[in-house]
């Protein structure tokens, strides 16, 4: 039996839109569903019950990142990941790989694995497939991921395709190298670039090893957004109707929507939390950026539709001025109103494939990036 199992409930016959379930040990999440980021072990500023309070049921946490501060082991003889940031329900954790790809000139990749210069204290270290699994199973997460190499999308088709196929050997490495597969799931990560052809073969090639779910991976680089919808439409169908499909690294609203038209369950992405922390708040009128002169005596609430405590209790007025005067409790309930507005959003979206309106939501969401005009 799969440590993580995913249900199909209803598949869109006009797109490749789908509702599920993913189920995992610690619980259920329906899908399509966004994954908050919690790269160190905590939703930045967030207490776990605030984030479940969102709606979210699942989220990630950093392989790197954790490796490095706390430890590991340290983690694990705390009861493992869940335990020691006192979240109860679904965690992913990435594979670090990432992580260690975008210091580039610190990390020199061979096919042993990548070996960098610490950002942290300046040692030097291997990341290899062994350990990043080693690391992932001390954690105790639900969903691992394969240790996978990520090509910048300006290189040439035989880089990308060398490093496709290196990314199948670190694959299998990772799959050798587990020690708990029914307490942690396995997911592969389809490589390929921006070429179809390539990532149909580097899909069929996963889809052989019987995975417990499949991620497209390499996008939002650096490419253009067009470019992206184009390479997550025609590799999205290509993946087990079966088995959960996690779009990584994704999470503009408009992007969201055109991914779950496309077949994708699954995503993360700092955008709600990293935006939260420079001001720029998401709303259904657009973005409204709270240090503006224009909310100084504003005394409405950043949306007037929305359901979240930060707009249940607070003014325009009192964030611009938690903001101007560096109180932290700006960043709690900025970053608990952008959460509020991502699972809010998800569920928009699933209603959307229920009723055959992800269209007519996808309209709505295209405007959602620029300022609102009020």
């Amino acid at each position: 039996m799969r440590t993580v199992r995913y249900e199909l409930h209803y598949q869109d016959p006009n797109s490749q839109a789908r509702l599920g379930r993913l189920i995992s040990p610690h619980g259920a999440a329906e899908t399509p569903a966004f994954m908050p980021v919690g790269t160190g072990g905590s939703v930045k500023a967030m207490l776990p019950d605030e984030v479940a309070a969102t709606g979210a049921q699942i989220i990630l946490g950093n392989t790197f990142h954790l490796m490095h501060r706390p430890g590991h082991q340290l983690v694990a003889g705390q009861g493992g990941l869940h335990t020691f940031m006192g979240w109860d329900h679904t965690i992913l954790t990435d594979s670090g790989g990432f992580q260690v790809f975008s210091l580039a000139e610190l990390a020199k990749i061979t096919e042993e694995g990548v070996r960098f210069k610490s950002p942290y204290d300046g040692s030097r270290q291997d990341l290899t497939p062994e350990r990043s699994i080693e690391v992932q199973e001390a954690l105790g997460t639900d969903i691992a991921m394969a240790f996978d190499e990520c090509p910048p999308s300006d290189k040439p088709k035989d880089y990308v395709a060398r490093s496709m196929d290196r990314t199948t050997r670190w694959l299998d490495r990772c799959l050798a190298a587990r020690r708990n597969p029914e307490r942690t799931s396995l997911f592969g990560i389809v490589q390929g670039g921006l070429h179809e052809d390539l990532r149909r073969a580097h899909a069929e090639t996963l889809i052989e090893r019987d995975l417990d779910g499949y991620a497209v991976g390499g996008v939002a680089i650096g490419e253009s957004k067009e470019n992206m919808a184009r390479v997550v439409s025609f590799t999205t169908p290509l993946l087990p109707v079966d088995r959960p499909r996690y779009l990584m690294g994704v999470g503009l609203p408009e992007d969201l929507v055109r991914a779950v038209m496309a077949g994708i369950d699954m995503f993360d992405c700092v955008v709600p939390t990293r935006n939260a922390r420079t001001g720029r708040l998401f709303t259904w009128q657009g973005l409204r950026v709270v240090k503006h002169a224009r909310y100084k005596e504003d005394r409405r609430p950043i949306d007037e539709t929305c359901g979240c405590p930060t707009c249940a209790r607070f003014s325009r007025a009192y964030l611009r001025h938690l903001w101007l005067t560096n109180e932290i409790l700006v960043h709690r309930l900025t970053t608990m109103h952008n959460l509020w507005f991502f699972q809010e959003l998800m569920r928009r979206i699933r209603a959307g494939v229920r009723e055959g309106t992800l269209q007519n939501l996808l309209a709505e969401v295209i405007p959602l990036t620029t300022l609102a005009e009020d």
